[in-house]
């Protein structure tokens, strides 16, 4: 053999060597690789704003709503005695005005805010999400259920003749009686607001047998008094509608979430909630209810209560507009279909008739049902709200999911993938669907979660 023709042979040898090596890593790549949350999108918030279309005043509206929601809270404006922060957008700010929890969280550096004196709970972090505590049981064993507020006013600015201790969460935490809740976005809230009842029940109807298969029931939350709808039990009192707002869809309204927020997040009273929630003779330092209609302003939008401002705020903030799409994020769009999330997180409903133009016959594009489905035990909180019971939650809306940080009812996780194995468990009408998303290849999870953060 000459030395060219050995030349030759030693080339090719080498060039197998390298295929077969480029072959070996691509085998070792697909059967390695794992599937993985990419994480919060970057870019433009795409959220935050007023939906298209508004008249002047409604845009007045909106600014005057957007302004009240930023502004802090003080002592005299009625802040407490107890509550858990003091301002709307501290706990509704990702990515944007109106979203929810910060990735730094505000609370930490509320407990000690103009002069308190109250120390951080274990259950809240620098990091982690702002949180609410509820207790499930109260000390006879009856159901509680209700939110036990982390913070006082006390040594705050002028209540210095207030003396309040916080509640004793370390002995019921380890009584396992402490459950959490996180802010819900806000994103699009006046487009679910005029969703009909009866758009809700017809989807609810559609797909039964696919959702039969799979084990998926759901249930409206009806706000009933005196039977107002034939055959409909008198839950909670309210007006015999759908209720669709919160984790467990428990307020009907835009301006019930907005009244009952702000007496138990902030502990100021309202022409909707008007008692204090403490009514410690030494911690009043404002006219109760502290927040009302206004006789005497200059302009309609002055005399608002700033409970009605925040609701008009809400209504009129735009969805969340979603990331530029791929083909990874097109074929996640399918495999959210077929492998059954669809089934429950609708991506779609179309308003009714609105007042506001804007809102109007419009598309929204939730990814929810709005209706409440039994997670089982793994996501059970012992809590029953409406004729939402310990282990059943709203189907939470996906919209802006690619921009949030923490996850779940109580944002135990700011992994997505997590969160969504979190859906499975004893009981879970979620079972079957998580089952078959189980059985997709590593590349198809990756497709589905790419899907999830461009919303």
């Amino acid at each position: 053999m000459n030395a060219r023709t050995l030349s030759n042979v030693l080339c090719v040898a080498a060039a197998l060597v390298v295929a077969a090596q480029i072959e070996i890593a691509s085998q070792t790549s697909s059967t390695t690789f794992k599937a993985t949350d990419p994480g919060v999108r970057g870019g433009d918030p795409g959220a935050g704003a007023a939906v298209g279309g508004l008249t002047p005043g409604q845009t007045g509206y909106f600014i005057a709503g957007r302004d009240d929601f930023a502004e802090s809270e003080d002592v005299a404006d009625g802040l407490g005695p107890r509550m858990n922060l003091d301002s709307c957008v501290g706990c509704h700010s990702q990515p944007a005005i109106g979203g929810s929890a910060p990735a730094v969280n505000p609370q930490v550096a509320f407990a000690t805010a103009l002069g308190g004196v109250d120390t951080v709970p274990s259950f809240i972090s620098a990091n982690g999400p702002v949180r609410e505590a509820r207790f499930v049981k109260n000390p006879d064993g009856t159901a509680d259920g209700g939110v036990h507020a982390l913070f006082t006013i006390s040594g705050r600015g002028i209540a210095t003749g207030c003396s309040l201790t916080q509640p004793d969460f370390a002995t019921q935490l380890s009584k396992n009686n402490v459950v959490f809740r996180i802010p819900t976005p806000t994103f699009g809230a006046g487009l679910i607001e005029a969703i009909p009842d009866g758009a809700i029940i017809a989807n609810k109807a559609a797909n039964a047998s696919a959702k039969s298969n799979l084990g998926i029931r759901g249930r409206a939350n009806f706000a009933v008094s005196g039977r107002t709808i034939t055959g409909q039990t008198n839950a909670n009192g309210n007006d015999g509608t759908i209720a669709r707002f919160g984790w467990k869809a428990q307020n009907k309204s835009l301006l019930l979430f907005a009244g009952e927020a702000y007496n138990v997040e902030m502990g100021i009273s309202n022409e909707l909630f008007q008692t204090e929630r403490d009514e410690t003779g030494t911690c009043q330092y404002a006219n109760v209810p502290n927040s009302v209609t206004s006789d005497t302003a200059a302009s309609g939008v002055d005399a608002l209560s700033s409970i009605e401002k925040f609701a008009l705020f809400m209504r009129l903030l735009a969805a969340p507009t979603p990331g530029p799409t791929s083909a990874s994020i097109d074929r996640g769009r399918a495999l959210f279909t077929s492998v059954g999330c669809a089934l429950c997180h609708t991506p779609s409903m179309t308003t009714g008739s609105s007042p506001i133009a804007a809102l109007r016959y419009q598309t929204a594009n939730l990814y929810s049902d709005l209706l409440t489905h039994d997670m089982g035990v793994g996501l059970a909180d012992g809590v029953t709200q409406g004729q939402a019971g310990p282990r059943e939650f709203r189907t939470a809306p996906l919209w802006g999911l690619g921009q949030r940080i923490f996850f779940l009812h109580d944002g135990r996780t700011n992994n997505l993938l997590t969160a969504i194995r979190a859906h499975a468990s004893t009981g879970s009408e979620a079972n079957g669907v998580i089952n078959a998303a189980a059985n997709l290849s590593e590349l198809q999870k990756q497709d589905l979660l790419n899907f999830l953060r461009s919303l």
